[in-house]
């Protein structure tokens, strides 16, 4: 089965609202749809997670479609390892793994989707089998103030979600208001908080003090990536969970970090490492260090969580609370299947490759949206 044409369509997705975190506030999703075309008429579709800006990606994607064109799509993994070597390390980017992966994750995930398509399987089959029948996410609560973040994790905990994930890094006082509004209110779910990088070791120890009483499952990547392992190991002696984003993207990295025993969880997605076969090596990584991979999201559409969904159906160490953001979206960009969670759990679908069809209509104002604007974010001063 031979790739006849990749095409990209890259699309800016207007959120509902303002989208409040540690670095700011974001108005929107960029992405690049990725469409690989096989000459048997299968057609694969999956997106490239983009950040900060499109454009540099969609020069790498155009420079390594031609690599693929006349090529099988079984070989696509070989294929982009072989088009990191001899046209992008090959020009003095080697360090550049994450702008890579992100990058070219959108083929890999595509060539998922058209073998699964082509042998009428969905793609946790052609990865050897679900383990899990569905996949739990966490509410993910939303809001600029104290009440409007306590008022939306009521809503959320209305639908049945068991866990709660809070945005924090935006200001100390700020930061112990927030959890406090949300904890008074949902005194009984599992309360985890993500700071996105937002602290220096001293004030991540002061802050994770203040906040124990809150009952905090995870603190999520308080401190720099950069940093890796010891950066968390610093933490420890707050008794406090961690889980590491920002500073794993590479199977490597989650091997270093569960060797060290810096965190007690992974939080990684599939465009973080290149696509589905490197995440589940990730997973691997984790599983046998006994230590739980969570389901990263990034902006990104419900093509991404019906990934997530058929991928991670497939390793045995997924955490019950992963991650979704198709629904900061004022529109999204799939017709079919509903992705709203069920007290917060989304079945895996048995349909070829990973279920789902595209809104036409909506890819086009998406891409539109693109044309339109190329300024994605916004920051309000502090």
């Amino acid at each position: 089965m031979k790739i006849k044409a990749i095409h990209t369509i890259p699309l800016l997705c207007n959120f509902k609202k303002e989208y409040h975190w540690a670095d700011g506030v974001t108005l929107s999703s960029p992405i690049v749809l990725i469409e690989i075309e096989t000459e048997d008429g299968i057609v694969g579709v999956a997106e490239s997670g983009v950040g900060p800006t499109i454009e540099p990606m969609l020069a790498i994607l155009h420079d390594a479609i031609p690599h693929f064109i006349g090529k099988s799509v079984y070989d696509a993994n070989r294929l982009i390892w072989d088009y990191f070597m001899t046209g992008f390390k090959a020009r003095g980017v080697g360090s550049q793994y994450r702008m890579f992966s992100r990058t070219m994750s959108g083929i890999e995930l595509a060539a998922w989707d058209a073998i699964g398509k082509a042998i009428g399987q969905p793609v946790c089959n052609v990865l050897g089998g679900a383990v899990h029948d569905k996949i739990g996410y966490f509410g993910f609560v939303q809001g600029d103030t104290p009440k409007e973040l306590a008022d939306h994790a009521k809503e959320l905990i209305d639908q049945g979600f068991q866990v709660l994930y809070v945005k924090v890094g935006r200001g100390d006082d700020l930061d112990i208001a927030i959890v406090k509004a949300v904890r008074e209110i949902a005194p009984y779910v599992r309360l985890r908080l993500d700071a996105n990088e937002a602290w220096d070791t001293l004030r991540a120890l002061r802050m994770m003090e203040r906040l124990k009483p809150f009952d905090i499952e995870i603190m999520e990547q308080p401190v720099p990536g950069t940093l890796g392992p010891d950066g968390l190991l610093r933490l420890q002696g707050v008794g406090m969970p961690l889980a590491a984003d920002q500073s794993i993207y590479l199977p490597e990295e989650v091997f270093a970090m569960c060797s060290t025993r810096a965190a007690q969880s992974i939080v990684l997605g599939p465009h973080e490492t290149c696509g589905a076969l490197r995440w589940r090596q990730a997973a691997a990584i984790a599983a046998a260090a006994n230590v739980r991979i969570n389901i990263h999201g990034i902006f990104e559409t419900g093509i991404t969580t019906c990934i997530a969904n058929q991928v991670g159906s497939t390793v045995s160490n997924l955490d019950d609370g992963n991650q979704i953001m198709w629904q900061l979206l004022a529109e999204d960009i799939i017709e079919v299947p509903d992705l709203r969670p069920v007290d917060g759990f989304l079945p895996v679908s048995k349909k070829p490759g990973y279920g789902f069809e595209l809104n036409r209509d909506a890819v086009a104002r998406a891409h539109e949206n693109y044309l339109r604007q190329q300024a994605w974010t916004q920051t309000h001063p502090a």
